[in-house]
């Protein structure tokens, strides 16, 4: 099969489009034809080496949409046909490619009434946002939440599953991308080019930063006492008020969450962002434009 791979840490030029062996699903796994991969900052920074204990050669990608071709001797939950979107265990990747494997416990149905495309921008994406505000933040009804970079692909769906928790939302976008962002449902929006989000957002019941280093610091700085805020950009920093939590969202995979991920993408809780596609042999091009962080909604490549 073809894939993109690495056999080095290094820049987008370390990424080798080629053949590889197809993977073989163990008892417990599905092997699973890929039709769309997304890119995540996950990738470029595994690329850079920032994750330890990698096996070269390594196929990147964590999540996936395709179909089933094959599964393990120990799985009933899916049959080779159905349409599927995954979210790989971390240290585990291999969704650039044409085929992956994956334990049955950690698929989910593709969502009905979107495209493959569609699913694989919404995979990690809908599983990071919804455990993060969900599990880790606990939003309630009428709470305000301030969503740092709501033009990104976790933030972008998160502003809309807050909406749907009948939260506020504050969120931070440059001013190109305001009507974007208010498109999703953000209630109030802030440059951040022209002004600092820290002199006009206050007293925010929660928080999440899928920004990190200084931003990631001064979001602690818009809550209010007892307020918690939610870190997916780098590390939780550590709060100066002993009133605030700062929490790292655990982000399990589960059948049952990529399910509860598709029921909201279903019921129009959540609509697909905006994408830029790219083929495999493209993914220096993606990496490049993810890498500068400036860029509305998600990179998706079309595998097949």
């Amino acid at each position: 099969m073809k894939a993109v791979y690495i056999e080095r840490f290094g820049g987008p030029e370390v990424l080798t489009y080629g053949d590889v062996p197809d993977p073989v699903p163990a008892d417990d796994e599905v092997l699973i034809e890929v039709a769309a991969a997304s890119v995540n900052a996950a990738d470029w920074k595994q690329r850079l080496g920032s994750y330890a204990d990698l096996v070269f050669p390594r196929i990147l990608g964590r999540d996936v949409s395709g179909t089933v071709a094959a599964v393990g001797a120990a799985v009933t939950t899916f049959r080779p046909g159905d349409e599927v979107f995954a979210v790989s265990m971390q240290g585990l990747e291999g969704g650039y490619a044409e085929k992956i494997a994956l334990k049955s416990s950690i698929v989910g149905r593709k969502p009905a009434g979107v495209s493959y495309v569609e699913a694989a921008a919404m995979a990690l994406t809908g599983l990071t946002a919804v455990s993060a505000l969900e599990e880790t933040l606990q939003l309630q009804p009428d709470d305000t939440i301030l969503i740092q970079g709501g033009a990104g692909g976790v933030a972008g769906f998160a502003i809309q599953f807050a909406k749907h928790l009948g939260a506020r939302v504050i969120t931070t976008a440059s001013a190109a991308n305001h009507a974007y962002v208010r498109s999703l449902g953000a209630d109030e929006v802030v440059d951040y080019n022209a002004v600092a989000f820290t002199q006009v957002v206050k007293d925010c019941d929660a928080a999440l930063d899928a920004v990190g280093g200084e931003v990631a610091e001064r979001t602690l700085l818009v809550l209010r006492p007892g307020g918690r805020a939610a870190f997916i950009g780098g590390p939780a920093p550590t709060p100066k008020h002993p009133d605030i939590r700062a929490l790292k969202p655990l982000v399990t995979r589960s059948t049952e969450r990529m399910n509860h991920v598709a029921d909201l993408i279903e019921a129009a809780a959540v609509r697909p962002p905006e994408i830029k596609l790219y083929s495999l042999a493209q993914a220096a091009d993606a990496h490049r434009v993810s890498e500068a962080r400036h860029f509305r909604g998600k990179l998706v490549f079309k595998v097949r």
